[in-house]
């Protein structure tokens, strides 16, 4: 044994083989972490409000968990082969900007933009959305030299808050009035506490269970 996983090292010590690895690895990672973060959700989110058998919310938990290990793991496959792609191509023979931004477009087109939405793959772009929005805002700020110094620290300590107020003026308003364009997860979860707490027949239906 201590021989094979030798002789294992070695191969996959070999810098000749390190960008297919990385491509490998990268996969092999973005699976893991999908896997990891989507099963526990999936498992409190089906069980808490989907209706169904036992085998019925094990398959959907099951589904979304592989659909979302799935997805990171080709668009980590997608994304570092391109970059690899431009590396051996380009003249300086080293990544550039302009290589990530086109690498994370092709990626995120071939992966989460094509064909029919599932809830999965809209809740892993807007949750990557969000966070971009927040970080660009951040770099304006950062980068902007013409803003005076109190000024730029003023909308630093404020940008959060701001941020988090409009987000939730925004939701609120749009589940009251326009509840059809609400994600379906995020309109059920709302339901259940913005709605069904406007109803109950007993002192059980008010405070020990929702119906």
């Amino acid at each position: 044994m201590d021989g094979i996983e030798a002789s294992l090292d070695k191969i996959v010590l070999d810098p000749q083989l390190a960008d297919l690895l990385a491509i490998v690895k990268g996969a092999r990672n973005g699976f893991t972490y999908g896997a990891k973060i989507r099963f526990p959700h999936a498992l409190v989110m089906v069980f808490l409000f989907r209706s169904g058998t036992l085998q019925e919310k094990l398959r959907i938990v099951f589904k979304a968990t592989f659909q979302h290990a799935r997805n990171l793991a080709t668009f980590a496959t997608i994304y570092k082969t391109i970059l690899v792609l431009f590396r051996k191509t380009s003249p300086e023979g080293k990544e550039s900007s302009l290589h990530t931004f086109l690498a994370g477009l092709v990626g995120g087109y071939m992966v989460f933009g094509r064909g029919i939405q599932s809830s999965v793959n809209q809740q892993i772009v807007i949750y990557v959305f969000a966070r971009v929005v927040l970080a660009l805002a951040r770099l304006s700020v950062q980068r902007g030299g013409a803003i005076p110094r109190e000024l730029r620290e003023r909308v630093t300590n404020n940008a959060w808050p701001v941020f988090a107020a409009l987000s939730w003026a925004g939701v609120m308003w749009l589940y009251r009035w326009h509840p059809e364009t609400i994600q379906p997860s995020l309109k059920s979860s709302m339901k259940y506490i913005y709605v069904d707490s406007n109803h109950w027949d007993s002192f059980k239906t008010l405070l020990l269970r929702n119906r």
